[in-house]
């Protein structure tokens, strides 16, 4: 899949786990390990907001195209 999904990354860079996360963005744990792990299909921009407004990053931070 040519999109890179880092959110692993950059939750760690800000010291916060999957658990803290999802209570922050209020997402399930399932589907925020889907978006973690790559699975998932797509993101709403709503989620993806809530994600960087809580880790205090931009899109890009966490989503990366690979050719």
């Amino acid at each position: 899949m040519p999109i890179i999904v880092n959110l692993d990354v950059m939750m760690a860079k800000r010291k916060m786990s999957l658990n803290e996360l999802s209570e922050k963005v209020d997402l399930t744990l399932a589907n925020l390990s889907i978006l973690k792990t790559g699975k998932a299909k797509a993101i709403r921009f709503s989620t993806l907001e809530a994600i960087c407004k809580v880790l205090n990053c931009q899109p890009g931070d966490i989503l990366e195209f690979v050719e």
